[in-house]
């Protein structure tokens, strides 16, 4: 009878790898885990820094509609054919010169809650308002002419809506005399 005699089997590896090679795999795992967790840390950061820049926008133009403000009552204190003009920048959202309603709007879609929403906020001149829609907001800031002046767009009672640019708007605000018990107040895009 023949005897047989038992192989040694090898073990069963089912990478083989050299010892750099190993060292390359573990980097590519440790860089994968690394950017995941950059990723969801980003995923929470994010939508706070863009809720900071909004404030921050929101901000600068209620500066910029109080300085309109304070433009109009100086072509007014300066009689007929007074005008003077403001630049401004607009980085999100939207402007309005509404001549219908004698107002001029400020609307920004928003994570941020300037105010409490639905409710009317006053912030002297100008009203704040914040609407509710689904994780936004829609942030108005309001300056209301009506009863006091005719605000109109070149010289018409046009609505006029300006979006954001890269480059700054020039705004003509011109007093154009009084017509009835108000003063015409025209505003144009330079």
């Amino acid at each position: 009878m023949k005897k047989y005699k038992a192989k040694k089997r090898k073990k069963f590896n089912p990478i083989p790898c050299s010892g750099k090679a190993q060292v390359w795999v573990e980097t590519v795992i440790y860089t994968l885990i690394a950017f995941v967790m950059l990723g969801a840390v980003l995923a929470f950061v994010k939508p706070k820094i863009e809720e900071i820049q909004d404030k921050a926008i929101i901000e600068q133009t209620l500066g910029v509609i109080k300085d309109i403000n304070t433009l109009i009552l100086s072509v007014i204190q300066g009689g007929p054919g007074n005008k003077r003009i403001i630049e401004m920048e607009i980085k999100k959202g939207q402007l309005e010169i509404d001549g219908k309603n004698d107002r001029i709007v400020f609307k920004i879609e928003s994570r941020y809650a300037y105010s409490e929403p639905g409710e009317d906020v006053p912030l002297g001149s100008v009203t704040a308002h914040t609407k509710k829609r689904g994780k936004f907001n829609i942030i108005s800031l309001t300056s209301n002419y009506s009863g006091e002046y005719n605000i109109t767009y070149k010289g018409g009672d046009n609505i006029k809506t300006i979006t954001k640019s890269s480059t700054p708007y020039k705004l003509s605000i011109s007093n154009n005399g009084r017509v009835g018990n108000y003063t015409l107040i025209n505003i144009e895009v330079e």
